[in-house]
């Protein structure tokens, strides 16, 4: 069997997404295991509350709105923008230091384009303050041997419970960590189960707390937050999304194929399966397709015969 997000249209399965998925309950144990979870993935800025953890514990100094930027994979928007450029400021830098690629911003209402724009910005801000509270080099920050990169990897390593099986180069330019889905759930695990004066959940925490500074106003992340206290959730790209819930249930998915738009549907089955109920969240697991306008169909995840 396998795990799908058909398209409908008209009553007819126009596309499937097949996509992996596991959700651990509270204690930990399975409740939802679809195809290879224990092998390599590419969670993308899924990695991102990791990278900031490692971090905090080498002198990053941020709170609040900035930090949850710092975690984000962001639209754009002004306030994101604004926030970008006062992570800089405050470490004495201004957006000619980013190494991140120039990029329009994913809020089409802003047409400008530049690094300051891109999604990640706000973490390469945060990873310059890094290097400049400890001393060390801004130019190289994004090399692999960098010691802001080797901390990042060290974390990576301590909270996903496994050796890094492959590194390579996010969409970003930073180096990205290939790790198991499994991997990725207990690292999202030890973040919401920190206690309460850790710098693990200052990162949940904080993440909860701004949803739309994490990802946008629009954005389906940040609805999920606000439909469930006590949740957070962090997409990447090519189909991957991971969340946890404060008493320590995790759910981590991948679609194969990588599209985005099967996410959100896979999210809330996950959710769903772990007893997490809202009028809200029902709301959000409706997904319309349309035609001329109008609804003529859906996104469903459904398990199939391959």
């Amino acid at each position: 069997m396998a795990l799908v997000v058909e398209v409908v249209r008209s009553g007819f399965v126009e596309s499937r997404h097949e996509a992996r998925m596991l959700a651990l309950d509270a204690v930990g144990s399975p409740v939802e295991v679809h195809g290879a979870v224990h092998v390599p993935a590419s969670p993308r800025s899924a990695m991102k509350p990791l990278q900031v953890l490692a971090m905090l514990r080498n002198g990053l100094d941020l709170t609040g709105e900035p930090l949850a930027l710092a975690c984000a994979s962001h639209s754009g928007e002004p306030y994101h923008v604004e926030g970008v450029r006062k992570i800089l400021a405050g470490a004495g830098l201004d957006e000619a230091a980013l190494r991140c690629p120039e990029d329009y911003p994913e809020d089409r209402r802003v047409t400008e384009r530049g690094r300051v724009h891109m999604n990640c910005s706000g973490k390469h801000a945060a990873m310059l303050a890094t290097c400049v509270a400890n001393g060390w080099p801004t130019a190289s920050y994004l090399e692999v041997t960098h010691p802001l990169q080797r901390a990042v990897r060290a974390a990576v390593e301590e909270l996903t419970g496994e050796r890094i099986a492959a590194s390579g180069v996010d969409g970003c330019g930073a180096p990205l960590f290939f790790v198991s889905m499994l991997g990725v759930a207990r690292a999202f695990r030890s973040l919401a189960l920190g206690a309460g004066d850790s710098l693990e959940r200052a990162v949940f925490d904080t993440m909860r707390a701004h949803p739309e500074w994490t990802s946008g106003t629009d954005r389906h992340e940040a609805a999920l937050m606000r439909a469930l206290p006590g949740l957070m959730v962090k997409a990447g790209a090519e189909g991957f999304q991971a969340f946890a819930f404060e008493d320590g249930r995790v759910g981590v998915i991948k679609v194969e194929d990588g599209s985005g738009r099967a996410r959100t549907p896979l999210t809330v089955a996950a959710l769903r399966s772990l007893g997490l109920t809202s009028p809200a969240l029902d709301a959000l697991a409706v997904h319309h397709v349309t035609g001329g306008g109008e609804p003529v169909g859906e996104l469903r995840v459904r398990t199939v015969q391959r």
